[in-house]
C-alpha cells in the first residue's frame, strides 16, 4: 500500500468506489454521472495545447494592435499569460485528484462557496454559448476575406451545423478531431514565427526591412494606459478556454498520467502562441492599417495582412485556412465545455438532475443541446452588426466571466491545501504536487481582481466613447449578472456561512483514488524543482 489513503473491502462484499483490490482502482467518486472516459493522455495534451487558439489570437490581435500599441498588446498577453499558467497549475493538481465534470464548479462549490459555485457554474456556461456564437460570427469575417457573396446568416447557419456535428460524435472522435485541428495549429505556428521574422529583416519581395519601426512611431502605445486596459479583454477572451484541460480530466483514463503532461505544455503554448505569436505581429503590421480587424477596411487578421502587404498572397490564403480552422475547433470545444458544465451542475443539484444523463457513447444530450442550439442563435446578432463591434460586445462579456472563473480556480486550490493541512493530511498524499504551490495559485488571483476592477474604471471611462449606461453595460455586464445570480443563490438558496468551513470538508468525496502502478512520476522535472525548493 502507498501512503494514498485505502479502503479495505471485507471478504465476499462488492468494492466500493475508491476501494483499492489489489492493484485495481474498480471506481472512484467522481464517477457518478453517464460520462465515459474515452480520452487519453494524447487527447487531453492537445486538447490544452489547441483550445484557446481561435479567434481571439488570430483575429482580435488586430483590434488589440488599433486599440493599445505594440507594446500593450505584448504586455498584455505576457501579463495573461502567466495568470492562465499560475491557474493551470492550480487545475492539474486539483484535477488530478479530484477529475469531476465540471471541474472548478464542483470545486467551488466544495472548498468555497455553495453560492459561489452556482454562480461561476451558470456564468461559465453562459461564457460557453456566448464563445460558440462569437467563433461563429468569426468565421463570417475569415470567410468575408475570400467572397462577399454569400449572405452572413447563411454561413452562420452552415458552420454551426458543422459544430453541432462535432459534437454529437463518439467523445473518442471528437478528441481525434481535435487533436487533428490542434496539431494544425500548433505546426502553423512555427511557420509564422519564421516567417514574420523573414518579412520584419526585409526578406520579402513586398517591402524593405521593418525591424521595430512600428514600435518607434508610436512609442510602443497607441492609446496610452486606458489603451492598454482596452486591451486586456481580448487577451483573456484569447486565453480563455485553456482551462478545459480540468475538465476533460472527467472523462480521461487515467488523469494522473494525463493532466500534468497538459499542465506542462502550458509554457510551450503560452511562449510561442501568444507572447512570440503577438510579437511577431507587433514587428510586421502597423497598428494604423486600415484593414485589421475593427478597422475602415477588409477587417482581416493581423496574420494574414503581414502576408499580404510583404506580397506573399499564397500564404496569406493558408493563413486565412488555419484561422478557419481554429474558429471552428474553438467553437466547437465550447460546445463540449458547456455541456459538460450543465452535467457537472446537475450532479450537485445545481441543475435538473437529467442533465446528468448520457447515451451508451457517452453523449450528455441534456446538456448539449440547449449549449449548442442557443450558443448558434446569438450568432446571428451578426447579421445587423459588424463584426468586431460584436465581437467587442461578446468578449467583453467573456473576459470578465473569465477572470470570475479563473480567481475561483486559484482560490478554491488555496482553500483546498489549507483544508489539508487543518485535517493532518500529508502533502505527500497528494497523487500529484505542483511545485509552483503557493505563490502562483496567489499570484494568478491577485491579478484576477486587479482586472476586473480595472475594468471597472474602462466601463466608466471608455477608450474614445462618451460615459453612458449603454457604454457601462456593455463592458461590465457580466459582473452584475455574477452579482445577481450570487446574490439569489445565497439569500434563496445556500444560507449559512459565508465560506465552508475547511476544518469539516470530506476531502475524499469525489476524490479519485488510484492504484499504484497508475502512480508513477510524471512530471519529473517539477519533481525535481519541488525537491529543490523545500531543500532551500
Amino acid at each position: 500500500m502507498s501512503d494514498i489513503e485505502k479502503r479495505v473491502t471485507p471478504p465476499g462484499s462488492d468494492p466500493a468506489p475508491g476501494e483499492v483490490v489489489g492493484d485495481i482502482v474498480p471506481g472512484d467518486y467522481g464517477a457518478d454521472s453517464e460520462l465515459q472516459r474515452r480520452l487519453s493522455s494524447r487527447h487531453i495534451t492537445m486538447i490544452a495545447l489547441g483550445s484557446s487558439i481561435g479567434m481571439g489570437l488570430w483575429l482580435g490581435s488586430g483590434t488589440s494592435l488599433r486599440q493599445g500599441g505594440p507594446a500593450a498588446i505584448f504586455i498584455g498577453y505576457l501579463l495573461s499569460g502567466s495568470m492562465i499558467w499560475s491557474v493551470s497549475h492550480s487545475i492539474g493538481e486539483m484535477a488530478v485528484m479530484y477529475p469531476l465534470p465540471s471541474a472548478f464548479v464542483q470545486w467551488t462549490n466544495r472548498f468555497v462557496d455553495p453560492a459561489a459555485g452556482f454562480t461561476l457554474g451558470w456564468c461559465y456556461w453562459f461564457s460557453y454559448w456566448i464563445t460558440i456564437a462569437n467563433e461563429l460570427q468569426g468565421v463570417v469575417t475569415v470567410l468575408g476575406f475570400w467572397t462577399d457573396k454569400v449572405p452572413t446568416a447563411a454561413w452562420i447557419t452552415i458552420f454551426w451545423v458543422v459544430i453541432i456535428l462535432i459534437n454529437i460524435g463518439a467523445v473518442s472522435w471528437f478528441g481525434e478531431i481535435e487533436v487533428i485541428a490542434s496539431s494544425i495549429k500548433f505546426g502553423w505556428i512555427f511557420v509564422v514565427i519564421i516567417s514574420f521574422i523573414v518579412i520584419s529583416a526585409g526578406g520579402a519581395p513586398g517591402h524593405g526591412a521593418i525591424g521595430f519601426r512600428y514600435w518607434n512611431e508610436t512609442n510602443g502605445f497607441t492609446n496610452g494606459f486606458k489603451g492598454f486596459l482596452s486591451v486586456m479583454p481580448t487577451c483573456i477572451f484569447a486565453m480563455s478556454g485553456s482551462e478545459n484541460a480540468g475538465l476533460v480530466a472527467a472523462e480521461t483514463a487515467n488523469p494522473r498520467k494525463s493532466v500534468p503532461k497538459a499542465v506542462s505544455s502550458i509554457w510551450l503554448r503560452l511562449a510561442l502562441f501568444y507572447i512570440l505569436g503577438s510579437l511577431m505581429v507587433t514587428i510586421t503590421v502597423s497598428p494604423s492599417d486600415p484593414n485589421l480587424f475593427g478597422g475602415s477596411g477588409t477587417n482581416a487578421s493581423p496574420f494574414v495582412i503581414a502576408y499580404r502587404n510583404a506580397g506573399l498572397p499564397a500564404l496569406a490564403h493558408i493563413m486565412n485556412a488555419i484561422i478557419f480552422i481554429s474558429v471552428i475547433s474553438t467553437g466547437s470545444i465550447s460546445g463540449y465545455g458547456g455541456s459538460r458544465t450543465l452535467v457537472g451542475l446537475a450532479q450537485i443539484g445545481m441543475a435538473p438532475r437529467v442533465m446528468t444523463k448520457a447515451d451508451s457513447w457517452g453523449r450528455p444530450w441534456y446538456g448539449l443541446v440547449p449549449t449548442l442550439l442557443i450558443g448558434g442563435a446569438l450568432a446571428y446578432i451578426n447579421v445587423d452588426h459588424t463584426g468586431a463591434e460584436v465581437f467587442g460586445w461578446f468578449s467583453n462579456l467573456t473576459s470578465l466571466f473569465t477572470l470570475f472563473g479563473w480567481g475561483m480556480i486559484c482560490l478554491s486550490h488555496i482553500r483546498m491545501r489549507h483544508a489539508w493541512k487543518l485535517q493532518g493530511r500529508d502533502v505527500n498524499e497528494l497523487p500529484w504536487k505542483t511545485w509552483t504551490w503557493p505563490w502562483a495559485a496567489y499570484w494568478g488571483l491577485a491579478w484576477c481582481i486587479i482586472l476586473i476592477i480595472a475594468e471597472f474604471y474602462l466601463a466608466i471611462w471608455p477608450l474614445h466613447d462618451a460615459t453612458t449606461a449603454k457604454n457601462f453595460f456593455s463592458v461590465y455586464v457580466s459582473v452584475v449578472a455574477m452579482i445577481v445570480i450570487y446574490a439569489v443563490a445565497k439569500i434563496g438558496f445556500f444560507r449559512g456561512r459565508r465560506w465552508i468551513d475547511t476544518a469539516t470538508v470530506n476531502l475524499d468525496e469525489g476524490r479519485r483514488f488510484y492504484a499504484e502502478h497508475e502512480l508513477a512520476p510524471s512530471n519529473k522535472v517539477g519533481n525535481k524543482l519541488t525537491a529543490w525548493i523545500h531543500h532551500i
